[in-house]
């Protein structure tokens, strides 16, 4: 190889894939040994952190993506694959759309309970009891960024009914000593924080939950939003599929005989202009 087609074979660089004319490997694996041997959920963890899990790894991280693939078109990404449906568009850009809404508030959840089950780690590992780590990061985090804490509370139940059943596959899994069971704690330990601080209840939701078990897996902060994406597109495809199959055109959040609320001004003429 000389130095331009070296050069040229340096411009992108990666330890993801290698590929030529007949040959494809992900991570070093053949793909055709990896057809029939790795499952979907396998295959994340490869491509995100190079080697390939265990089996119950696997099985603990299908369980987390499987969990939160829909909410219904009440979730912005689904009302917006839905609508861009109805604007005539094709699958992949009606999912395009709803994807670009998962952003901080729609989508970000949790990451942001991955960093905050981090950070109370962090201080645990520096000497706190989990009590205090629990309760000085609380106030931190309330002081810092307000009053709501990624992770708990929901808009629409009063218990989320995905998150108990998500802790106990974490609590089966820790107790097989697939994962430790710390973040686990933490989890359940803010949640009574929380209450306390709050005076009622306000349990953990769907994205409290599966970032519990993204940390216990060692996944990033930031994967965990990536990979809450992965989980809702199969929702966000179901429903842009569902919407094409049964028609409408130009639909939008609201039926057309319901009007927004206006809150500018009064009717008012044109100034007259001057010659």
């Amino acid at each position: 190889m000389n130095d331009v087609e070296k050069q040229m074979s340096d411009w992108w660089r990666t330890d993801i894939i290698e590929m030529e004319p007949g040959m494809i490997r992900y991570r070093g694996y053949a793909i055709e040994e990896l057809i029939g041997n790795v499952s979907f959920a396998q295959m994340i963890w490869l491509m995100t952190r190079g080697e390939l899990p265990a089996r119950e790894q696997a099985e603990l991280l299908d369980v987390a993506l499987m969990s939160a693939v829909d909410h219904g078109p009440q979730a912005p990404s689904i009302a917006v694959a839905r609508m861009a449906a109805t604007c005539g568009i094709g699958l992949n850009s009606a999912m395009a759309s709803a994807m670009n809404v998962l952003g901080d508030i729609h989508g970000g959840a949790g990451e942001q309970s991955v960093e905050l089950y981090l950070s109370i780690a962090q201080r645990m590992d520096r000497g706190a009891t989990l009590e205090d780590a629990v309760g000085d990061e609380y106030t931190a985090y309330t002081s810092s960024k307000g009053k709501y804490l990624p992770g708990f509370g929901h808009r629409f139940h009063p218990v989320d009914p995905r998150a108990p059943r998500l802790l106990e596959m974490v609590d089966r899994a820790a107790a097989e000593g697939v994962v430790s069971g710390r973040f686990a704690r933490i989890a359940r330990r803010l949640e009574h924080e929380i209450a306390a601080q709050k005076g009622k209840a306000i349990p953990m939701n769907i994205d409290g939950a599966t970032a519990v078990i993204y940390a216990e897996l060692g996944f990033p902060a930031p994967l965990a939003r990536g990979l809450f994406c992965i989980s809702r597109s199969v929702g966000i495809l179901a429903h842009a599929w569902e919407q094409t199959r049964q028609g409408g055109r130009n639909k939008g959040p609201i039926p057309r005989q319901y009007l927004w609320s206006y809150t500018g001004e009064a009717q008012r003429p044109v100034p007259t202009q001057e010659q």
